[in-house]
């Protein structure tokens, strides 16, 4: 008998994402989606895929993805995000996959990314692997708020098929987006330590490193043949990362001024 696939979803407010989604999986064993409240039609589209939906209070990404993957019954797992697509030659590879014996335990996937509807084929976003598909038991999301990682110890197999990832199609969104994950990695640096107590540290985080990043990303790794929509995913991506490091200064200020820490 073939080995049974479970896919674990977590969404929020995702109707404009989800049917997409859905419809590349719905060949699946199971689709599990954990929700955190949406107010548009993400339920409703759920239903109309049949799919496992429960309703949870939001917990961070990493811990959120975990529990929708133990609520999967699957022999295997495969974790997208509700703007991620399975495409058809990666549908393909993980069903001779699932008929045969895997030769390991967890795969990574390349990952294709469009940005305001333009594939980034260059300056670091392809193809940009993800683990993403594992034997159930065998792996699960490192709990942190933001950039969450799926932990696997031992070796792991790779894919060939894309799985389409759909994450920017206007720049509203994108600006919206980097913005809230800015916050969140803003969080995660001042746990970590990394803020901006000097001048010079200050400098260098807000200003030095962005600029680095745009060269590096736009110039050494060629992004600059992605067109006009290249420059303006490598010039905003520096943007959001001089934003992380303002915003953790800005935590640390806050925190100094607070009474409790007088």
């Amino acid at each position: 008998m073939p080995l049974t696939l479970s896919v674990a979803i977590i969404t929020k407010n995702e109707e404009a994402n989800l049917a997409r989604t859905l419809a590349s999986v719905r060949w699946a064993d199971e689709i599990v989606i954990v929700d955190c409240g949406s107010a548009d039609r993400s339920a409703a589209i759920a239903r109309e895929f049949g799919v496992k939906f429960f309703v949870e209070d939001w917990k961070g990404f990493g811990a959120q993805k975990n529990s929708a993957i133990a609520k999967c019954s699957g022999d295997w797992l495969l974790s997208l995000d509700a703007d991620e697509e399975v495409s058809t030659e990666l549908t393909k590879e993980i069903h001779a996959l699932l008929i045969g014996h895997p030769a390991h335990d967890a795969y990574f996937l390349p990952r294709r990314n469009f940005f305001l509807g333009r594939w980034m084929r260059r300056g670091g976003y392809y193809p940009d692997p993800k683990l993403r598909l594992f034997l159930r038991g065998a792996a699960q999301f490192e709990v942190r708020a933001v950039h969450e990682t799926i932990q696997h110890e031992g070796p792991v197999g790779h894919l060939h098929g894309d799985l389409l990832h759909h994450a920017y199609p206007t720049l509203d969104s994108y600006i919206e987006h980097m913005n809230r994950y800015s916050a969140l990695g803003a969080t995660q640096a001042v746990a970590r330590g990394k803020t901006s107590r000097s001048i010079f540290a200050f400098l260098w985080n807000v200003f030095v490193i962005p600029i680095t990043t745009f060269k590096y990303n736009y110039f050494l790794r060629l992004g600059f043949l992605d067109g006009r929509e290249g420059l303006l995913l490598h010039l905003y991506h520096s943007v959001y990362v001089s934003w992380k490091y303002a915003k953790a200064w800005e935590l640390t200020r806050k925190q100094a001024e607070s009474p409790e820490t007088e």
